[in-house]
């Protein structure tokens, strides 16, 4: 097992409980079509905040589970900063934008 697994399973819960108290988690799931998307971040079928709970939390938890390596890099967070530059959340965006540099970080650090 990889050692920072135990770090980036509590980010990931962090990162969950932030958009839960943002409002941003949806209780309806998307369609199978928009959660097909092949494009990055499936920027044509999703809002941001809808990748991070349907596609990237749940496959970052499948790869912990199952022991699968990490990937070699994350620019989750630049995203965030694109995706927020763009829209008026009032700053309810920095306390994410923060816990997803942070598992930027812990993907980036050396094993």
């Amino acid at each position: 097992m990889d050692a920072r697994f135990p770090q980036i399973a509590d980010q990931l819960l962090l990162i969950e409980s932030e958009l839960r108290t943002q409002g941003w988690w949806d209780a309806v799931e998307p369609s199978a079509e928009a959660l097909s998307s092949v494009e990055p971040f499936s920027v044509d079928t999703l809002e941001f905040e809808q990748w991070l709970q349907w596609i990237f939390l749940p496959k970052m938890k499948f790869i912990l589970e199952q022991d699968l390596p990490l990937p070699n890099a994350s620019g989750i967070q630049e995203m965030a900063e694109m995706v927020f530059a763009s829209r008026d959340v009032q700053g309810r965006d920095r306390r994410l934008q923060a816990l997803l540099k942070e598992f930027d970080l812990l993907i980036a650090a050396t094993r």
